[in-house]
């Protein structure tokens, strides 16, 4: 995953059980062997630790993504990786998502780390319906008969091809769709090149058309009283009106069918309600594995 020269096993070994949040080395049943065991076992004491604090982000896990992250953390796996981030609408997926980039950004800059990642728009893949908008006369009215509150509203077979073909180390070009009520989507609008971590959200990320392209599916939940706030106050500002009730209604309906079962088939299920700032001190914890093992 990292072209790095890493550092001797032993000397990282070492130097991680330093670190390593938990039992002590001396606790340990049986000594971890290799690198990525211990780098396993160092992700294990911080998943745990921050399951275990009732304001922190994590809601579930499953264990065998701890094994995933070590295999591409320690260098055992070498290719690319996809996350894929799911969610209600207002459940804070878009901003964990973000805060996510913003952070592996920063170290990529700060390390002078190409490639580090590519964003994929799920938003982008809504089919085009422009010509529908104008015989309707508006967006408006277009809405009224159109749902776009389903994935079959979204090409998201063309976004799974997009993103294979991203991790096979292949540049393509990605739509763009207009958000500002023409429904016009631009076809290979924004070349997107190859990079270390490939990431999408949206709504229907984590749909049966497109999951299978992820290497880790992550779902933002929310309790339903701070997801409706959110999504009125988003109403207001956007001038929704009296519509904003129906919309809530129609999506709230769509998501228990198509949105919610995404839960069962994540790897990580995350709070939407936590801190930010916990977002990006649990991201920390585990970018600062590839800071001891590449570029310490």
């Amino acid at each position: 995953m990292y072209n790095r020269t890493r550092k001797n096993s032993k000397d990282m070994i070492q130097r991680l059980q330093t670190k390593t949040i938990g039992p002590s080395k001396q606790e340990y049943i049986s000594k971890p062997t290799s690198l990525n065991e211990e780098v396993e076992r160092y992700l294990s004491n911080v998943f745990e630790k921050e399951l275990g604090d009732k304001n922190g982000i994590l809601v579930s896990y499953n264990p065998f993504v701890i094994k995933k992250i070590a295999s591409y953390l320690s260098g055992k796996i070498k290719m690319p990786a996809s996350i894929g981030i799911a969610g209600e609408t207002a459940s804070g997926k878009s901003t964990i998502t973000m805060d996510l980039i913003d952070t592996i950004e920063s170290f990529a800059t700060e390390f002078n780390l190409e490639d580090a990642i590519t964003r994929v728009n799920t938003d982008d893949y809504y089919y085009d319906r422009s010509e529908m908008v104008k015989a309707a006369g508006s967006f408006a009215e277009f809405a009224k008969d159109y749902d776009l509150d389903v994935p079959q509203a979204l090409e998201l077979e063309l976004m799974s091809k997009h993103i294979k073909e991203l991790l096979a180390g292949k540049s393509t070009y990605l739509p763009k769709y207009d958000m500002s009520g023409t429904a016009i989507r631009y076809d290979n609008h924004t070349l997107a090149k190859p990079s270390k971590v490939i990431i999408s959200e949206g709504l229907f990320t984590l749909t049966e058309k497109v999951r299978d392209a992820f290497d880790f599916k992550i779902y933002v939940d929310i309790a339903e009283d701070i997801k409706k706030d959110r999504f009125f106050i988003r109403a207001a500002e956007r001038g929704l009106g009296d519509s904003a009730e129906h919309i809530y209604a129609n999506a709230n309906e769509k998501a228990a069918i198509y949105i919610r079962p995404c839960k069962e088939k994540a790897d990580i299920v995350l709070s939407g309600s936590a801190d930010r700032i916990k977002y990006k001190n649990f991201l920390n914890k585990i970018i600062g594995i590839v800071q001891e093992l590449y570029f310490s």
